[in-house]
């Protein structure tokens, strides 16, 4: 049972994670133009970025833990465990990025908790 909740979790702190830093990554390459002209050069400067690049890799790496975990439950129980990025994200986001929320945010955030309390509990 832990195992499994554990292998439901980490994908859902690793996409944080992974989001987080391609969003820095991203964020400090200033404003793109994107144009058909300009996608060569874009795509290079993030393959060569190293935070979109562990992000990438950071990301990606959740997948495994989520394919064991499709492995062990229906799918249908294990999806709304993946709204836990929602809520990971959007407090990350304050905490880390400066992001700011709004309080009909917050009761979204709230209503997404409790659907995924209810589902793990069923």
């Amino acid at each position: 049972m832990w195992l499994t909740l554990a292998l439901l979790i980490i994908p859902a702190f690793t996409g944080v994670a992974g989001q987080l830093l391609l969003k820095v990554g991203m964020s400090q390459m200033g404003s793109l133009e994107i144009s058909m002209a300009a996608v060569p050069s874009i795509v290079l400067r993030m393959a060569t970025s190293p935070w979109v690049v562990g992000g990438l890799f950071v990301y990606v790496s959740g997948i495994f833990f989520w394919l064991l975990a499709l492995n062990r439950v229906d799918l249908s129980y294990a999806y709304p465990f993946a709204s836990l990025s929602y809520v990971l994200i959007f407090f990350s986001s304050w905490l880390m990025l400066g992001e700011r929320i709004s309080l009909s945010r917050v009761m979204g955030m709230i209503v997404i908790c409790l659907g995924v309390v209810l589902v793990a509990r069923s």
